[in-house]
């Protein structure tokens, strides 16, 4: 009977998994994953990533993620805006690595972070969007992170920070994408934590 059990929940686990990542490469190859204004292009993957590292926890997140920046590379590869375009110019892999490795992990600390969230608040609905809002805030911080890492002292970047007249890398962050990040982290946050949420209640998990 526990096996059965067991292979009931895996089942039920991989389900789920199979349908996040279904969205996440639905969302990537339409216009659903991405808004673009005349201003900014708001990245809205972050959700379906999000909802992925509550609802199945930091593994769950962490594949989440890796579909995220499978999407990024492939991306990257087919048709790269201009940045991605000359950071391949520099170095494809870490190129790569830019797309895959912050998404891993912004997936996997996002469903770590609502953990503690849920054990401190006692599964209160403020849980829910404060896991929800750090999905998109790791994923710029991790993601500059990797570009001042990286890229921080090639000329595409080079031209930016003369445009941007800032001259280190948090001031770099902060006027390259500060706007853009607190709009994600406000939309997608209640977006993701919604969902989730609802989702807890109607399949009556704690």
């Amino acid at each position: 009977m526990e096996n059965k059990s067991n292979t009931g929940v895996n089942v039920k686990r991989l389900t789920e998994q199979a349908l996040i990542i279904a969205i996440i490469v639905l969302m990537a190859f339409t216009p659903l994953g991405y808004i673009s204004t005349p201003i900014i292009k708001l990245t809205l993957i972050t959700i379906p990533v999000a909802v992925g590292a509550m609802f199945l926890g930091p593994k769950g997140g962490a594949v989440s993620g890796l579909t995220f920046g499978l999407t990024s590379v492939y991306a990257a590869l087919t048709s790269p805006s201009p940045m991605m375009a000359a950071f391949m110019m520099v170095s494809p892999v870490k190129c790569i690595i830019l797309c895959v490795v912050p998404r891993i992990l912004e997936g996997f600390l996002c469903g770590l972070i609502f953990e503690a969230l849920k054990k401190g608040l006692k599964g209160k609905a403020i849980a829910y969007y404060i896991g929800g809002i750090s999905c998109p805030v790791l994923n710029t911080i991790l993601f500059m992170g990797t570009v001042v890492l990286f890229f921080y002292n090639c000329d595409y970047v080079n031209t930016m920070k003369e445009a941007l007249g800032v001259g280190n890398p948090i001031a770099f962050i902060i006027a390259a994408v500060g706007v853009q990040a607190a709009i994600e982290a406000v939309c997608c946050g209640l977006v993701s934590g919604v969902v989730t949420h609802s989702l807890s209640k109607i399949l009556r998990r704690s």
